[in-house]
């Protein structure tokens, strides 16, 4: 049986879907790269946030229509969204012919064959058909404990739950031995890597174990810190390793304090400034992301002024934002003072404005210098290549244009190669090959 598997949301559900893939194909099955193609097809879904609810329904749909006019036999949905609405999902969709939660590989093997024959031996990754085998990500934790005001993710994926070190360390292993040149380690929060085996944190511990396995030339990246946890030593352990990008990506959410305490995020204004100041203290050119919400309940002028005057003063490389959604179960759900969806959308340009005039003054300082980059794609044809440096996370930031490949004619997606920065947009680079 052919199978399509369409993964939705975020890096850790790739994961989950690269797992299921793993299973699949140990039972026989063969990925393929298009639901057009496939006997089967299984929706790897997210439920953060109303939008990704929608875009999954939407996806849904879309599957019931094939299987409708007969270019599928099976429809299957697994992962969060499953997780979250479970039974009402059932109801509303008569076609899909089997569910699961996620990484509940097993059942979907049942689903499929009615028996696993290989279960203690289905572990091992596999690879979606459309993703690249040079820059992967690396699950070390999962579910948590946060419990942030308007999150959800804790009742969708549950309390913490750390993989082993060697668990982590043998799967990052055997990335590299098939390909991967970048290692992105994610997790919902990984400062608390490890906490629900005896208390306390052993990020920096899995740190030395992963550059001590793999070789000098992989980078690692570290996405998705709490800034709470985010100390000195780890700062300055990011900023200094052999293979640790001097990349972090440090969700903020906001930066009033009487905002961040509506939210639950254990922090105020004045630590959360010392994190990034220290950052940047260590190292001038460290590479900081972050993620901010607007509209959360309660937010007046006042309180999204300091958050702006907040981004002045850090001034992020990267930054990501969304207005507030209500989710129901969450605690903000029920708060009063609601933003109306006008201010909302009003606020987010005007903070996504301001950002992309700091991100060009972060890009400017680049022009003239020799990077190192990763070769994501190539085209000799029209005479470009399409490039990351340690500034840039797959997906979500932008990239690094290398023009003029005329003299290296051997060039590949995954070589690493230094280049000269020409010029920059407030998300892109130009540049050209240093030969």
């Amino acid at each position: 049986m052919k199978i399509y598997i369409l993964s939705l949301g975020c890096a850790k559900n790739k994961v989950d879907s690269e797992c299921l893939v793993g299973w699949l194909e140990q039972e026989g099955f063969e990925i393929v790269a298009c639901a057009e193609e496939a006997d089967c097809a299984i929706i790897n879904t997210c439920g953060f946030i109303r939008p990704a609810v929608e875009e999954n329904i939407e996806e849904i749909l879309n599957m019931e229509e094939l299987k409708e006019t007969g270019q599928l036999k099976k429809i299957g949905v697994v992962g969060c969204l499953f997780n979250r609405y479970g039974d009402d999902l059932k109801r509303e969709f008569k076609h899909v012919d089997f569910w699961a939660k996620s990484e509940d590989w097993e059942s979907v093997v049942k689903s499929l064959k009615g028996q696993t024959q290989k279960t203690q031996n289905c572990r091992e990754r596999g690879k979606l058909p459309a993703s690249p085998l040079f820059s992967r990500y690396l699950k070390i934790v999962e579910g948590c404990e946060n419990k942030c005001a308007y999150c959800a993710i804790p009742s969708i994926r549950g309390e913490l739950k750390s993989l082993t070190q060697e668990t982590i360390v043998n799967e990052a292993t055997k990335l590299v031995e098939i390909g991967a040149k970048e290692l992105c380690v994610v997790g919902q929060d990984l400062t608390v890597y490890g906490t629900d085996f005896d208390g306390k944190s052993h990020l920096l511990e899995l740190l030395d174990n992963l550059e001590k396995a793999l070789p000098n030339d992989i980078w690692i990246r570290l996405l998705y810190l709490h800034p709470v946890r985010v100390s000195d030593k780890l700062l300055e352990r990011v900023a200094c390793g052999k293979q640790i990008l001097p990349y972090l990506d440090i969700p903020i959410q906001h930066a009033d304090p009487k905002i961040l305490s509506a939210m639950n995020r254990g922090q105020d204004s004045s630590d959360l400034l010392r994190v990034f100041k220290t950052a940047r203290s260590i190292r001038p050119d460290f590479a900081l992301r972050t993620t901010c919400m607007v509209g959360f309940p309660g937010e007046q002028e006042k309180h999204f002024a300091n958050l702006l005057n907040f981004l002045e003063q850090v001034k992020f490389d990267r930054l990501g934002a969304f207005t507030y959604f209500k989710e129901e179960g969450t605690l903000a759900d029920a708060m009063p003072h609601q933003c109306r969806e006008a201010t909302k959308q009003k606020r987010l340009a005007h903070l996504m404005s301001l950002q992309e005039n700091i991100s060009q003054s972060r890009q400017n300082l680049f022009i003239g210098k020799t990077m190192q980059v990763l070769v994501e794609e190539v085209n000799l044809a029209e005479d470009y290549a399409i490039a990351r440096s340690y500034r840039e996370a797959p997906e979500v930031d932008g990239v690094i244009e290398i023009r003029g490949l005329k003299d290296s004619p051997t060039l590949s997606a995954g070589d690493f190669v230094n280049v000269e920065i020409e010029d920059a947009t407030p998300h892109d680079m130009i540049a050209t090959l240093v030969l």
